[in-house]
């Protein structure tokens, strides 16, 4: 059977927007069963509604848990609230309205009654908190409503304390806790005050869109982009961003064309993804298929995912640059052309990001953090100025303004985007050619995840695996230099294994969703030798496991 992967969505692939929106409502979730409780992972709770992993009393219960947690926690400023385009958002939205506003809590709702991008609302945050001690009782937080890239099935809520960043582990483990009990006591500790007698006047605006535009000219060199005339073609895909790439262009008066304005909670208008679903997936090349087919009619073109937390380039020499290719140039870029960032400032990466980066950092003679996945290990040196640079290879990165402060700790799309706009106007090169230097200095990568299968308990024992679980001694003709089950750059776990040689390497971690691992590996010696990695990988792994 052809697969319809990169083909233009169909009917039948289109979600029924108001059988979803009666499921948030009239379906009520079973505290005891496992998948209908409210579970965090690294980007907040998320599901459906249609499968009772998101309804409304989830958003009730984990608002409620917000309220108890930030009350613990001494936090009473205000809290910045947040939502994107898919079609579960506005009713949770107005479901955590109900609750915060019943609380007494200082919550900060759009001024334009619009979506708000990830990067938009930690950057509200961090504004409010800029001239407050760490500890100060009336620092402000948030929640945005998301579930990021995820199908126009999908519902997504996520607490942002006032670093500005992901909630860590600590915060979302008891805020999960407290809102199933809650749920299992039938709501009954739950203040809620009805929609439709909200006293508006009581709940004040807040321009998300107006403030995160006009500061960009602090982090981006907008009049390079300008001055150059670099042609911009921004793609939405139907997120978020739309409005703040409009306002962009009209405030700094950019040669940019918002491709595709049409915001649709069905995303009828993508291009299916390589599971033939639609998802808003700016690094994946079916589900930017259209927009790689206009890269000739630009000298770049963007797209960002529903809540604009991660970035696509598309360059027309080469088409949609692997995120990885990118991070490289971004890196190699910004720690060559920003004077006054501190010359001990980091540059930070998961540990499932290229080894080209690492190449970079020690051309640049700057040190590398490697952390494990998840941009919440970067927020602490993002907040500090230790870390200049944060990136992670799903695509999502921010990096400090121009004075070395701080911009945003999550990640931000459209600043990576804006980036590689200012990258052609500054050097004359694209980012793809700009990389395919760093190719010919450090080697030709070939990276890429693949899942494979694993039972319950082989994910469990794959997840705790110590590195003298590993007796291989090579891997793919190299001597094996590091067994790593925890990150280099902070000790924290990786809840998997890495191994290293000198041109490849390979990490497998266990899905949180799935009956299989994911298995990344690259090599800088070509594409069969990644094959030989990939293949001693799932017998190093198989091995680890048992059989």
């Amino acid at each position: 059977m052809t697969s319809r992967a990169g083909l233009p969505a169909e009917e039948s692939d289109l979600i029924d927007v108001d059988e979803l929106i009666a499921a948030y409502y009239d379906r009520v979730p079973n505290p005891e069963v496992a998948a209908e409780r409210v579970a965090f992972g690294t980007s907040g709770h998320r599901g459906s509604s249609l499968s009772n992993s998101f309804n409304e009393n989830h958003i009730l219960a984990t608002t409620q848990a917000i309220v108890d947690y930030r009350a613990g926690q001494g936090i009473t400023g205000p809290l910045f609230l947040g939502r994107d385009t898919h079609a579960l958002s506005l009713p949770a939205e107005r479901s955590a309205i109900e609750v915060l506003v019943a609380n007494g809590v200082d919550v900060r709702v759009d001024s334009r009654d619009s979506w708000v991008p990830t990067p938009a609302l930690s950057h509200a945050i961090l504004t409010f908190n800029r001239d407050l001690a760490p500890d100060a009782p009336g620092r402000a937080d948030g929640i945005v409503v998301t579930p990021s890239h995820n199908p126009p099935r999908d519902g997504g809520f996520k607490y942002n304390p006032p670093h500005g960043g992901p909630a860590d582990t600590d915060a979302t483990g008891w805020i999960a806790d407290r809102a199933n009990e809650l749920i299992a006591g039938g709501l009954v500790d739950v203040k809620r005050e009805r929609f439709a007698d909200v006293d508006w006047d009581a709940v004040p605006g807040y321009d998300f869109r107006d403030a995160y535009v006009r500061d960009l000219a602090t982090i981006i060199d907008i009049d390079a982009i300008r001055n150059a005339g670099v042609r911009i073609g921004a793609d939405p895909l139907g997120g978020a961003s739309v409005e703040y790439w409009a306002l962009i262009k009209e405030v700094y008066d950019l040669d940019l064309t918002v491709v595709n304005p049409e915001v649709d909670p069905t995303w009828r208008f993508m291009t299916l993804d390589w599971d033939e679903k639609i998802r808003m997936d700016p690094s994946s090349p079916s589900a930017m298929a259209s927009l790689v087919a206009k890269k000739g009619d630009y000298d770049v073109l963007t797209g960002n995912d529903a809540d604009a937390d991660r970035h696509g380039v598309v360059t027309p020499d080469a088409g949609l640059m692997n995120p990885n290719h990118y991070l490289a140039v971004a890196i190699d870029y910004l720690f060559s052309h920003r004077a006054e960032w501190p010359r001990d400032a980091a540059i930070g990466k998961t540990l499932v990001s290229s080894m080209i980066i690492d190449r970079v950092a020690e051309s640049l003679g700057r040190r590398l953090l490697e952390v494990p996945v998840g941009f919440k290990w970067f927020v602490p040196g993002l907040l500090d100025g230790s870390v200049a640079f944060g990136g992670e290879e799903s695509a999502g990165a921010s990096f400090l303004r121009k004075d070395g402060t701080v911009w945003s700790t999550d990640k931000d799309g459209i600043l990576l985007c804006l980036l590689a706009a200012e990258i052609i106007a500054v050097t004359g090169k694209t980012p793809s050619e700009r990389y395919a230097e760093l190719e010919q200095a450090f080697g030709a990568s070939a990276y890429q995840r693949v899942d494979a299968p694993a039972t319950p308990a082989q994910k469990a024992t794959l997840g705790k695996l110590a590195p003298d679980a590993v007796s291989a001694t090579a891997l793919a003709g190299e001597e094996i230099t590091a067994k790593l089950s925890h990150a280099p750059g902070n000790g924290a776990a990786i809840g998997g294994l890495k191994v290293q040689t000198e041109h490849a390497w390979f990490a497998a971690r266990p899905s949180g969703t799935e009956d299989v691992y994911k298995l990344y590996a690259e090599s800088l010696r070509g594409p069969e030798h990644l094959a030989e990695v990939q293949a001693e990988a799932r017998a190093v792994v198989s091995a680890a496991l048992g059989g």
